[in-house]
């Protein structure tokens, strides 16, 4: 203890378990160790015998009395360290190995002439594009620039489109709001005559009325049509000859001619003109 013996060591056990040792200390008569001391396992010299150590710290607590145990703190073991640190060695070789053959490969594969002039090509092309994006950012500037008094018009000009939509909106809604049962009435009106157009349509698909007629009875269809031609004949002959002429504007045929034919000659056998 402070360099000075104090005991001697009468015993050394080991555990069942080999993994803690016992150690039986006899201390001189006259020494008092308090239980806050420290008990190390040292040695004398750098291969010298191993000894324990007690290291006094604050003496605030009770003296050690016979038969009492304290906890040693673990010897330095400087083979087992000799060990460690021989493997340690081990590792770092290994780990300097790897790093080498890594350097290696980075140097043959991108650290190569071709790599470096592709990447100082790219870095050119980068320089380049990024000049030019700073001139066309120049270029917008000086365009927003001299144009800031028509951009300001223009965003007036939407506002109050805007506004207008929006008072044009409020208006429609009010006009629907206002009008709403004319614009039901209406709605209803529409749905209505729909119906009674498909009624319609439905009876002339069946035959039934004037048109069902026309479009299911040929003859009567066929008369419309000679109706419809005789009239037009008609309407042409009045148009060219007017009515007098048609009525009473007759010559005789010629005594050595043949029949004078008519302009025009109705098909209908009741037309007073034939």
């Amino acid at each position: 203890m402070s360099g000075v013996q104090v005991g001697s060591v009468s015993d050394i056990q080991l555990a069942p378990d080999g993994k803690s040792v016992t150690i039986t200390l006899q201390m001189f008569r006259g020494y008092l160790i308090h239980k806050d001391a420290r008990f190390v396992i040292e040695q004398s010299g750098f291969l010298g015998d191993q000894y324990v150590s007690i290291v006094t710290t604050e003496n605030k607590d009770g003296v050690f009395k016979d038969g009492d145990s304290a906890q040693a703190e673990a010897p330095f073991n400087l083979q087992e360290l000799t060990r460690s640190a021989s493997g340690f060695m081990t590792r770092i070789d290994d780990t300097a190995r790897k790093l080498n053959d890594s350097l290696v490969d980075v140097r043959r594969f991108l650290l190569n002439p071709e790599t470096l002039t592709n990447l100082s090509t790219a870095v050119a092309n980068l320089r380049a594009a990024s000049e030019r994006a700073a001139a066309t950012l120049d270029r917008l500037d000086a365009l927003v620039a001299s144009n800031s008094p028509v951009l300001a018009e223009s965003s007036t000009n939407l506002s109050r489109f805007s506004e207008r939509m929006d008072q044009f909106a409020h208006g429609l809604n009010d006009l629907v709001a206002t009008n709403s049962p004319d614009i039901h009435t209406v709605v209803k009106n529409l749905e209505s005559s729909t119906e009674t157009l498909k009624s319609l349509l439905a009876d002339a698909q069946a035959g039934k009325g004037l048109a069902g007629n026309l479009l299911k009875n040929e003859r009567l269809a066929t008369d419309v049509a000679q109706i419809a031609d005789n009239l037009s004949i008609t309407s042409s002959n009045l148009n060219r000859l007017g009515v007098w002429g048609l009525l009473w504007q007759h010559k005789p045929p010629p005594t050595n001619a043949g029949p004078v034919e008519p302009a025009q000659r109705l098909h209908s056998p009741k037309n007073p003109f034939d």
